[in-house]
């Protein structure tokens, strides 16, 4: 390519067109400008997922800076999501049918950072509803969910409640009720934590935890299922387009004793929202986890529109360079209930320095 610039600039020059040759020169320095541009933010948008926040609450930072700062937070949203519902399953992807990565054998995950590096045919999405949950969610156009999410875990805080399972879900949302008891939406897309003790207590009359709110009982067990979400970091005004989805990253973190973290990169900027480790404990036994784009809130599917190919890689921290396993998804693998509407096509897995798995999905 440079020979043919060259020969071109020779030749404009030679027959007098310098203002030719001067157009071509500046075209060829600006598009290398413009690939170093997005190679550096590229890197910058690796090292933010990478990049410990200061304490407890909600953080922003912009290209180039790797400097967080603290902004205020957006209420608790009240977006509540569901847990799975494998008898007579006829969703896609999701509500335990998904491709999971498994750490080593006496591993667990400290961190992972999902994203898509290829997002092809995507032109549309909309959130809607399934019946068998009741067509809940936040439903329409431009509605969805990306989601990390972590293995059940019998956790330390279960306290003596065996059937107790711990759970964490790291979710950007593109909206959410400004409460429980509302249904008007904020029309914001943020990122944030949910997290989980379910089947806690005794009876379906126990009291859940400081920290958590009283979410009602399922089926299978005794106690009670305790919900909260984290305050929220805000990352645009109103729905982010699903055409975006390739600019989209989710990073979570887990540290034993310390906080946990959701970080969302988006073009030049990146978000944070964070809980304490200690109301799940997750940190001590976060062997699985999942990565996906979803319907939005309530078990709903995100439908895309016919053609859609994705690329999905989750970038693991385990502690080893054990290429870590793709899970398969005959084995009830993901613990969210939210969808979608592709198919899964093949899993890899890698190991090294940084060890990932990588799968397709499409139409």
């Amino acid at each position: 390519m440079k020979n043919q610039l060259r020969t071109i600039v020779a030749a404009a020059s030679f027959f007098g067109l310098t203002g030719l040759a001067t157009a071509l020169v500046a075209q060829s320095t600006d598009a290398t400008v413009d690939r170093a541009e997005e190679q550096a933010r590229e890197a910058w948008r690796i090292s933010m997922h990478q990049t410990s926040v200061p304490g407890a609450g909600c953080f922003h930072a912009s290209f180039p800076s790797r400097e967080w700062e603290e902004v205020q937070c957006a209420a608790a949203p009240a977006y509540r999501s569901v847990l799975p519902r494998i008898e007579n399953r006829v969703q896609t992807v999701g509500n335990a049918y998904d491709y999971v990565a498994k750490a080593p054998s006496g591993h667990t995950f400290s961190s992972v950072a999902g994203s898509f590096p290829t997002v092809t045919g995507v032109t549309s999405e909309s959130s809607v509803g399934v019946p068998a949950f009741g067509d809940g969610g936040i439903l329409g156009t431009n509605e969805y969910t990306v989601q990390v999410n972590t293995n059940f875990y019998h956790s330390a805080a279960c306290g003596k409640y065996t059937r107790c399972l711990a759970w964490q879900q790291y979710v950007i949302s593109t909206n959410t009720p400004v409460s429980l008891t509302s249904n008007n939406l904020t029309n914001e897309t943020e990122v944030f934590i949910e997290y989980w003790l379910i089947d806690y207590g005794s009876s379906r009359r126990s009291a859940c935890p400081s920290g958590f709110l009283n979410a009602g009982s399922d089926a299978e067990g005794p106690g009670v299922d305790c919900v909260q979400n984290t305050a929220a970091t805000k990352i645009v005004g109103g729905q982010l387009p699903i055409t975006d989805l390739a600019g989209l990253g989710l990073s979570a973190t887990a540290t034993a004793g310390g906080t946990d973290v959701a970080t969302a990169t988006y073009g030049g900027d990146a978000y944070a929202a964070t809980v304490k480790d200690s109301y799940t404990d997750i940190a001590s036994g976060w062997s699985e986890a999942e990565f996906n784009v979803f319907g939005n809130a309530g078990g709903s599917e995100a439908e895309f529109n016919s053609g859609s190919k994705i690329t999905v890689k989750l970038a693991l921290t385990d502690g080893s360079t054990t290429a870590p396993t793709c899970v398969s998804p005959s084995s009830d693998a993901g613990t969210t209930g939210e969808t979608n509407n592709l198919n899964l096509g093949s899993c890899s897995a890698t190991g090294g320095s940084a060890p990932y798995i990588e799968f397709t999905e499409s139409d």
